[in-house]
């Protein structure tokens, strides 16, 4: 799956453009359009390739470790098909409440399950992300913390059979209703939390 998205944003349709920023062909693995949208947000011309991986990584790794090796993975079909002025970003999210790891919820039975454990506490949203290059590789991670209000039990099934959270880590969005209604505190990155940490990602880049 192939397609180039064209950024819309007034000032580079005026011929504003970021001339300290590296120029590359920006390539996201990713099928997620949040983390499209994000990456657009920046200003930057890209395209984005899917290529399906097994998401297994070993038991001892741990929590923060998870994500970066996720997106490292998710670019291992590519090496070998990239050009030289390709730039691949492989990015995974993670939602851990304690040492359990929160993925995404298969049915409504288990999205409901996890919105009752992150009901009234804290947790941690763990961001991996993988930048690479015909030549090299550089991966970082961003960590929010992010606590909930206690959710009523009507209030979860509201947002379950509306929103049908199945596609988002830990069974929420936070750009949604129940992140309006239930969200009380964020430490760190909002975006990160959307599933891409956007200005890191900006800063990186340019480290690369």
């Amino acid at each position: 799956m192939v397609y180039r998205r064209h950024v819309e944003i007034e000032g580079i349709l005026n011929g504003m453009v970021m001339k300290w920023f590296p120029r590359y062909n920006y390539i996201l693995a990713s099928k997620s359009p949040r983390r499209q949208q994000l990456l657009q947000s920046l200003g930057i011309e890209f395209e984005v390739r899917v290529k399906e991986v097994n998401e297994i990584f070993p038991p001892q790794l741990s929590n923060y470790d998870v994500p970066v090796f996720l997106a490292e993975l998710k670019s291992h079909p590519f090496i070998g098909s990239l050009g030289k002025k390709d730039l691949l970003i492989t990015a995974d999210t993670i939602v851990c409440l304690g040492d359990e790891i929160l993925g995404k919820p298969a049915d409504e039975k288990e999205a409901r399950l996890m919105l009752q454990k992150l009901s009234g506490n804290d947790h941690e949203v763990i961001s991996g992300v993988c930048l690479t290059t015909s030549k090299k590789k550089s991966s970082f991670y961003a960590v929010t913390d992010v606590r909930f209000k206690t959710l009523t039990n009507r209030e979860i099934d509201f947002y379950i059979k509306q929103f049908k959270p199945f596609d988002k880590a830990g069974g929420y969005g936070i750009q949604e209703w129940i992140g309006a209604i239930g969200i009380t505190q964020i430490k760190g990155s909002f975006y990160n939390v959307m599933g891409l940490p956007i200005q890191k990602l900006y800063e990186e880049i340019q480290k690369f």
